[in-house]
């Protein structure tokens, strides 16, 4: 998952002298953490070291990320003319270092594993933006979304074309694959992903669509709109523990890869219970192409290394012996 330099050593030797967006603004050390997981633990592709809220600076919006709290916008955007005055992202001027660090990125891997872009989806990143900072019940978003339509429709899509102009940057500056994160909208119900947020997601992946990488499409608490998700679009279905990962691959059908689907806190656990579960959802996909196997959301900072490289080498040792 993205976050997954943050529990290591050496991450957090950087983090010591650097904050999160002074590293994301330097190529060079993107780059470094980006490759961390894989210099360490062997893991099978990279993912940019970056944060979803980055490109909204070249929109127009001012915010902070703050240690142990997370994004924090200075106005909130909850009124039409606020809305109206955000520019349209461009990513050659606005976010030129995630570009350059996908080159500096691609340039330490020296093709040994994928390297993987990603944005936030328009609902999550429209969710910071009303609410002001993370939130568990959402009423704010809601509150617009359902009684200020003209408004709500207005912000998703400014967000959903800069947003698949960002993806579609990446994928020109050389990523393998791109993910697409809804972090919070498992706080909807089908009919309202269907009526609210679906449109703005799938044209955010439309703009890739053409690249022939592969797009993966990630939520959480998102069981009940799985097929809902999928008509939004994605080759690749991020799944988070909620849910069996075979009976979400049944609903989403077998045209779809399917990665996932490890709660982060079993990695606190013995070793025991981590080989358990892991054999579970290994059990589960069955020897059937297609499968990810990953969190179902970003690892722990309390996490210990030693249980994400037993992770990792035993899903490694496992699936040759399957494969």
């Amino acid at each position: 998952m993205r976050q997954a330099g943050r529990f290591l050593p050496e991450y957090r030797k950087i983090r010591a002298k650097h904050s999160l967006v002074e590293i994301c603004k330097d190529p060079e050390l993107s780059a470094e953490v980006s490759v961390l997981p894989v210099d360490t633990l062997g893991v099978d592709a990279a993912i940019l070291f970056a944060d979803i809220m980055l490109p909204l600076e070249g929109m127009g919006v001012r915010f902070e990320i703050k240690d142990g709290i997370g994004p924090v916008i200075q106005s909130s955007l909850d009124e039409f003319q606020k809305v109206n005055s955000l520019s349209t992202l461009d990513p050659s001027s606005d976010v030129p270092y995630v570009i350059e660090a996908i080159s500096e990125t691609k340039k330490l891997l020296n093709s040994r594993v994928p390297l993987i872009g990603f944005c936030g989806a328009p609902f999550t990143l429209a969710s910071y933006l009303i609410e002001g900072h993370a939130t568990r019940d959402f009423l704010n978003t809601k509150k617009l979304m359902y009684n200020d339509p003209k408004t709500w429709h207005l912000l998703m899509d400014k967000l959903s074309t800069s947003m698949g102009t960002y993806l579609r940057a990446q994928a020109d500056a050389g990523v393998d694959a791109v993910q697409l994160f809804d972090s919070w909208v498992g706080c909807l119900s089908p009919a309202d992903y269907r009526a609210y947020v679906l449109p703005y997601s799938k044209r955010v992946l439309s703009y890739i669509k053409d690249k022939a990488i592969p797009r993966i499409h990630f939520g959480t608490g998102t069981s009940a709109m799985l097929e809902e998700m999928k008509h939004a679009g994605g080759d690749v279905f991020s799944i988070d523990w909620r849910i069996p990962i075979d009976v979400a691959w049944r609903m989403l059908g077998y045209d779809v890869a399917i990665q996932g689907n490890l709660d982060p806190a079993v990695l606190l656990g013995d070793r025991d219970l981590i080989r358990a579960r892991a054999t579970d959802i290994l059990t589960r996909t069955g020897n059937r192409p297609g499968h990810i196997f990953n969190l179902g959301h970003g690892i722990l900072p309390e996490t210990p290394q030693e249980s994400a490289q037993q992770l990792v080498d035993f899903v490694h040792e496992h699936t040759m012996l399957r494969g």
